[in-house]
Parts: structure tokens; sequence; C-alpha cells
């Protein structure tokens, strides 16, 4: 399963390692998920999202129902 945010679309970038020479190779930075359980309470039902800290930061600001409904509208969620 791909390490992506249901809610922002975050994922992996790539960068380099740097030695204290300056040589550089590969690396990979993962995105920060937590895979969490949220309550919508117009549905009635509990959902599980794998998502963001930034994310659930969010989600504590806005609501998890405005979140969702803002990840809908830009594509993120289905």
């Amino acid at each position: 399963m791909s390490r992506v945010c249901e809610l922002t679309g975050k994922k992996a970038m790539v960068g380099n390692n740097v030695s204290h020479a300056m040589n550089r190779t590969k690396r990979k930075f993962d995105a920060n998920l937590i895979k969490k359980r949220f309550y919508i309470p117009e549905e009635d039902k509990w959902v599980t999202l794998k998502v963001s800290t930034s994310a659930l930061k969010t989600i504590n600001k806005i609501g998890i129902s405005a979140a969702i409904k803002e990840a809908k509208s830009k594509g993120f969620l289905k």
C-alpha cells in the first residue's frame, strides 16, 4: 500500500544524504503518516484513514467533516 495521506495527498519526496565530505547519495523522505479512526456524527459511523500528522492538526482545528469535504473537493478522497 502506498504511503500517501488520504486527506492532503502528501507523499514521499526524494533527496540526498550528504556526508561530511559532501558526497551525495539518493534517499527518500517518507511522509509522517498514522492510521487513525474517526467518528463522523453526520453519518453515524467510524472511518479509518491514513493521515499525515499535519492533516491531524487540521482535523483538530476545523473538524473531520470539513476536512473530508475539503479533501473530496481537491480530489484526494473519493
